[in-house]
C-alpha cells in the first residue's frame, strides 16, 4: 500500500473507536457545535486580507518531525494577529502528531479553522463541528465524487463549509455545487513529492467561479504573488513556518515581505 492508503486504513479504524466513545447526540450537545461559524470562502475574497491559511503542524510522513515543542496557542495567536485569513489545524495523532485538543485551543481565535484531517465518514463532520471547527477538508484522492457529494452536502447542512482537495486533471469530476472552494496541492499524497507548478497547471481546468486555493509547498512571496496573478485567492502554507524555531516570527516576517513586495 502507498501512504495514504495506509494513513485510511488506520482511519476506518479510528473512526470506529471515536464513535463509541462519544455519540452524535452527545457532540450535538457541546458549545462548539453550537456555536456560529465563520465563513472561508468570505474570509479568503477580502482584499484586504493575505489569502494565507497558516497550518499548525507537529509532524508528517513524509519529513516526520517538523516541530514538537511549538505551543498551539502561541503559534496560531500569532498567525491570527498578523495577517491570516484562517488557520489550518491537523487533528490526525498518529500521523501527524495533531489533536482534538490542538483545534479546541486554537478556537480562541476569531477566523476561520479548518479541520486539516482524513474525512472519511459523516461522523468526522459532527466532530468538527463539536470541536470548533468551520472547514472541513475534503481529499479527493481517497473518495469517489458521489462520496465528496455527500459529505460536502452534509458539512453544509451543519454550517460548515468544505475545502475540497484535488492533484490532477483525473480528479476534476468531484467538483460540485457544494465544492465552491478548491484546493490544488502540490503534494502528491500517494507518493509525497511536491510540484509547485501543480497548481498552476489546474488552476485553467477549474469553474469560473471556483475560490481557488493553493496548497503545499510554499515558501517564497514570489510563489504567493505568482498564485494570485493565476487567479487564486487562498494559500495554505505551514511547514514553511513550523519548521522554524519559532514559527510566529517566521509567519510575521512572511507577511511583511509579502506587502513590500506588493508595492
Amino acid at each position: 500500500m502507498n501512504i495514504l492508503d495506509t494513513i485510511i486504513a488506520e482511519k476506518r479504524l479510528e473512526v470506529k473507536e471515536r464513535k463509541a466513545l462519544h455519540t452524535i447526540a452527545q457532540l450535538e450537545q457541546t458549545d462548539g457545535f453550537r456555536r456560529d461559524t465563520f465563513s472561508l470562502a468570505k474570509f479568503l475574497l477580502d482584499g484586504t486580507r493575505t489569502g494565507i491559511i497558516a497550518e499548525f503542524k507537529r509532524r508528517s510522513p513524509s519529513k516526520g518531525v517538523i516541530n514538537a515543542t511549538a505551543d498551539v496557542l502561541e503559534v496560531t495567536r500569532a498567525y491570527a494577529e498578523n495577517g491570516a485569513s484562517a488557520l489550518s489545524v491537523l487533528t490526525d495523532e498518529k500521523f501527524f502528531g495533531g489533536s482534538t485538543a490542538d483545534l479546541v485551543a486554537a478556537r480562541v481565535n476569531d477566523i476561520p479553522i479548518l479541520r486539516k484531517d482524513f474525512i472519511i465518514d459523516e461522523y468526522q463532520l459532527v466532530e468538527a463541528r463539536s470541536m470548533g471547527a468551520d472547514v472541513i477538508l475534503l481529499i479527493a484522492a481517497c473518495l469517489s465524487p458521489g462520496e465528496v457529494r455527500s459529505l460536502a452536502q452534509t458539512a453544509y447542512s451543519l454550517g460548515l463549509e468544505v475545502l475540497l482537495e484535488l492533484h490532477d486533471e483525473a480528479e476534476l469530476e468531484h467538483v460540485c455545487e457544494f465544492t465552491p472552494i478548491v484546493g490544488i496541492n502540490n503534494r502528491n499524497l500517494k507518493t509525497f513529492t511536491v510540484d509547485i507548478e501543480r497548481s498552476l497547471v489546474m488552476a485553467s481546468k477549474l469553474p469560473e467561479d471556483t475560490i481557488k486555493v493553493a496548497e503545499s509547498g510554499i515558501d517564497k512571496v514570489e510563489n504567493v504573488q505568482l498564485f494570485r496573478d493565476n487567479g487564486f485567492r487562498g494559500f495554505l502554507i505551514g511547514e514553511h513556518f513550523m519548521k522554524t524555531a519559532d514559527p510566529a516570527r517566521a509567519f510575521r516576517e512572511f507577511v511583511a515581505d509579502l506587502k513590500n513586495f506588493k508595492k
